[in-house]
């Protein structure tokens, strides 16, 4: 998601406004929704590789009566 430069200045200016302390609280809260993000496309795309091996596992006759459930 791409901010509009009007926002990104706002949110500058207030973070500007802050103590040195919450500044660092600021960047530190930054950092945890960077990871959290990197975290669920690892975890998105760690699952879109894993579809192919288990396709074959769920794939089967023995299971085709909990797929009508």
């Amino acid at each position: 998601m791409i901010a509009n430069s009007h926002t990104v200045q706002t949110v500058i200016e207030k973070i500007r406004a802050l103590s040195p302390e919450k500044i660092s609280e600021v960047e530190d809260f930054v950092d945890f929704l960077r990871q959290r993000d990197r975290d669920s496309q690892l975890a998105r795309a760690a699952t879109k590789l894993s579809e192919g091996a288990f396709q074959k596992v769920w794939d089967n006759p023995d299971d085709a009566d909990y797929d009508r459930l």
